[in-house]
């Protein structure tokens, strides 16, 4: 059921990107009279699952979902239809438009793209408002979670006072800028100490395949027993440790840390059970494993708690708007700075990119519509950047080359543009094929 879910919400939300992406291309095309013969969602290889042809255009449902497209008549595209392009130009036909128009068809996907992400941005910040932590709040510092992070001089516990010279207000995407950063400022036992983070420092991380980067510091709460737990006589669901063998151990990353230190230990412990103190024993295996599933624990419960104060910021409709402008900037930033570390070697990002498995694997397996949307919104501005880049078969490419004929008054042969087209098509399928290559290495061989 869960599987079901997740690949619910990964079909609706490709197939949302996909037909306003094509409607970007198909809307410009039809206002200047150029003729659309086919609008597909999923690529029909063969056969098609659904078609239907209205007017001129041919409507349909492929049965690859790698995507979709629109075919405009007497354009050089993925359909490499070389006996149309032999014959005379037509005045529907696209390479009969003036450039201008050209471009605005070309453009139409990614503006559609980056109109809708900003679009959902604003919906969400109307529907849900915005609900965060300051830094400051995060009193007892961070819980550094991966062990590159630690190699690097990050502990946990520190106070994170800036990064790359910025100060760090809210702490919601501290975890993102400490991945993407240079330098860190902390506060360490109340000693400002700077640290400098390696430039391979994304490559390291993937490496190491551990998840987590740096997160709130949380409670240790049992949500159950593994591999024949000794804690399952002693423990129950829902208990909340606070002391082990006399001493303060509020965090998950203090429970964890005495129970690798001390394997093979039965200790005292003080819990919370039902809201009230209980005195417990808690057992360590040889291995300095606990044998305990660690539940999560809501934003509500920590402020009941006493361990994190929540701030809530409501937008009225007029509020809404800058406040999702906003936060679609900050993001489409964000995934600029990701791509160029992308593509540049040194950093070793290009070793964490993924394909369709791990955009499934983003979607939650709990209907949220919530997360359905801002993922799907990231996911806009991913489709629009990656499509502005100047490969050819992409649209970035077809407007590399309707640029250069504007500027120099001469537009490149069909011949070429059909070289061009093969080449971006060779470099898109190596592109695919690598994304989903570390999808299969990290799923299979990477275990």
């Amino acid at each position: 059921m869960e599987i079901a879910i997740k690949l619910s919400q990964f079909l609706l939300s490709l197939s949302l990107l996909i037909i306003l992406h094509e409607l970007g291309h198909f809307i410009p095309a039809k206002l200047f009279k150029t003729r659309v013969e086919k609008f597909y969602l999923f690529f029909d290889v063969k056969y098609s699952l659904l078609k239907k042809k209205i007017g001129e255009t041919e409507y349909g449902i492929g049965w690859l979902p790698l995507g979709g497209y629109v075919k405009i008549s007497g354009m050089i595209d993925e359909s490499m239809d070389k006996e149309q392009m032999a014959l005379p130009p037509q005045p529907w036909e696209f390479r009969s438009k003036p450039a201008w128009q050209r471009l605005i068809i070309m453009l139409g996907g990614v503006t559609v793209n980056f109109i809708l992400a900003f679009l959902i941005y604003i919906g969400m910040a109307y529907a849900y408002g915005d609900l965060y932590i300051s830094n400051d709040a995060v009193k007892d510092g961070i819980w550094v979670m991966n062990p590159v992070l630690e190699k690097a001089g990050l502990h946990t516990g520190d106070k994170i006072i800036s990064i790359d010279g910025n100060k760090v207000d809210r702490f919601e995407s501290v975890s993102e800028k400490v991945m993407m950063s240079k330098n860190i400022v902390v506060n360490r036992g109340g000693n400002v100490e700077q640290i400098s983070l390696p430039q391979n420092l994304i490559g390291q991380i993937v490496d190491a395949e551990k998840n987590g980067m740096v997160e709130m510091r949380l409670p240790f709460v049992v949500g159950g027993f593994v591999d024949n737990s000794a804690n399952e006589k002693s423990l129950k669901s829902g208990d909340m440790i606070t002391n082990i063998d006399g001493k303060p151990a509020p965090y998950i990353d203090q429970v964890l840390a005495f129970a690798k230190a001390n394997p093979g230990k039965s200790v005292p412990v003080t819990l919370l059970r039902d809201k009230k103190e209980t005195a417990a024993m808690l057992h360590v295996n040889a291995k300095g494993k606990l044998g305990i599933k660690i539940a999560s624990v809501t934003n509500e419960n920590l402020e009941q708690l006493g361990f994190y104060k929540f701030d809530r910021k409501y937008y009225s409709l007029a509020e809404s708007v800058p406040a999702g402008l906003e936060k679609g900037k900050e993001r489409l930033i964000s995934y600029t700075q990701q791509l160029k570390k992308i593509f540049t070697p040194s950093t070793g990002a290009y070793k964490g990119v993924g394909g369709f498995f791990a955009i499934f694997n983003i979607f939650p397996d709990q209907w949220s519509w919530q997360a359905f949307w801002s993922i799907t919104a990231i996911l806009s501005i991913m489709l629009g950047v990656m499509n502005l880049l100047p490969i050819p078969a992409l649209d970035g490419g077809h407007v590399m080359f309707l640029l250069y004929e504007m500027v120099s008054g001469k537009k490149p042969s069909d011949k070429f543009m059909e070289h061009a087209q093969m080449v971006g098509f060779v470099l898109l399928i190596a592109l695919l094929l690598f994304a989903n290559g570390n999808d299969l290495y990290k799923a299979v061989i990477g275990k």
